[in-house]
């Protein structure tokens, strides 16, 4: 029920998460996937920006980015998400990795609640 979620995505987190049970919450499987963003910093002097751990499962890294342009194209919501972070100067790849993790949480969401996901359309400004 989520859109740019499909059958390929949905199998293969089932069977990396053991059907929700090897993973408590949906921040620990980013970590795992490789979308969490991480601080990187040296004590007090020395501070970057924020990356995401390169150590990660590449499969599911990438069948997250393709639901995440999908959902891009076909939810209204993240849609609108993507176009006001652009404007506001951030960069595509650090705003397609939050929509990916965006259906991740969606994704946790759905299983915990039992429930199909429902498309919240209300603008909060």
């Amino acid at each position: 029920s989520i859109k740019g979620v499909g059958k390929v995505l949905s199998l293969e987190t089932i069977i990396k998460t053991r059907n929700f049970s090897r993973f408590k919450n949906a921040r620990k499987f980013a970590c795992y996937c490789g979308t969490a963003p991480f601080p990187c910093e040296s004590g007090t002097s020395l501070k970057m920006k924020t990356k995401v751990d390169s150590h990660a499962d590449k499969r599911m890294k990438t069948l997250l980015d393709l639901s995440a342009k999908t959902a891009i194209q076909h939810d209204k919501e993240l849609r609108e998400y993507y176009l006001k972070r652009l404007e506001k100067g951030k960069s595509k790849m650090s705003t397609i990795n939050i929509v990916r993790n965006k259906i991740l949480y969606r994704m946790f969401a759905v299983v915990k609640r039992q429930t199909p996901f429902v498309e919240n359309n209300v603008k909060a400004d």
